[in-house]
Order: structure tokens, then C-alpha cells, then sequence
């Protein structure tokens, strides 16, 4: 399956090039719509309306502080699309690192048809190694593993 991926504002727009590259070709960032600025309530809005998968580091407000401390705008709706949260603990989160985790994100999503009411979080720990947690979001159900 491909993924309409909407890249967040908070993150580089070369992130478009790599998910089309891996045939997600329906995938856009903030700034190709305009959208630059929104309150991320209002971005939520289209995100539901269009069937959009988000990519963000923003993840607490969209996903609440994680699989097991639910909350934000995906834990409100009752269907979406899916989310893809990208966060490291090392700084900066820079567009080589961004550009890393997502490569991780879309290799895991390569062997999954779709995120329906799923989250998943690709996290670069403190000593570099990458954990992945795919969970449903609202539900309580979590999976997770380290790479």
C-alpha cells in the first residue's frame, strides 16, 4: 500500500523526496499547501479531512508522551490515518538525522498496509541505537522492538 504522507512544518521538506522515492507518491509537506503556521488543532483538521498520514517530531502534542500515556489530537479521533513520530534524544535533530529516522520509518512501513488508528514512534536513543514502537492510538494495544 502507499501512504499519503504529510511532512510537518517542524521538519525538512526533503523528507517529500524520500517518501516519493519510495513510492508514496501522494505525500506532501505543510508548506506545499500553505498551511505554514496553522495551530496544530486547525493542521488536524486536514489531516482527518484528507486521509493524511502526519509525520512529525512535534509527536507529544499529536500523540500525547507516548504508547502507554495516550493523549493528544490522534487519541481524540475516532479514525485517521495513522501518525509517524521522529524523535531523537541526541541534538540537533538535524535534516541528516530527520532524513535517517524517516528512512527507518519507511523501511518498517514497507511490510504494513496501512496505519489505521496506529502510531508509530522511531526514537534514536542516547547511544545512537534506534527503537521502534508501533501502537494503536486510541487503543491500549502496543508492540515494540529495537533495531
Amino acid at each position: 500500500m502507499t501512504f499519503r504522507f504529510l511532512i510537518d512544518e517542524c521538519l525538512s521538506p526533503e523528507l517529500v523526496a524520500m517518501a516519493r522515492q519510495a513510492g508514496h507518491l501522494e505525500s506532501f509537506c505543510v508548506r506545499d499547501r500553505g498551511w505554514v503556521g496553522k495551530k496544530d488543532w486547525q493542521l488536524m483538521e486536514h489531516v482527518l479531512e484528507e486521509d493524511l498520514t502526519l509525520v512529525t517530531h512535534n509527536a507529544k502534542d499529536f500523540r500525547g508522551a507516548g504508547p502507554n500515556k495516550l493523549g493528544g489530537f490522534h487519541a481524540k479521533a475516532p479514525i485517521h490515518a495513522g501518525l509517524v513520530c521522529l524523535t531523537s534524544k541526541l541534538s540537533p535533530m538535524d535534516i541528516d538525522r530527520q532524513k535517517d529516522l524517516f528512512g527507518v520509518a519507511l523501511d518498517v512501513l514497507a511490510n504494513h498496509r496501512d496505519l489505521i488508528n496506529q502510531a508509530l514512534d522511531v526514537l534514536e536513543n542516547e547511544d545512537a541505537s534506534v527503537s521502534i514502537v508501533l501502537y494503536e492510538i486510541p487503543a491500549l494495544s502496543n508492540t515494540s522492538c529495537s533495531r
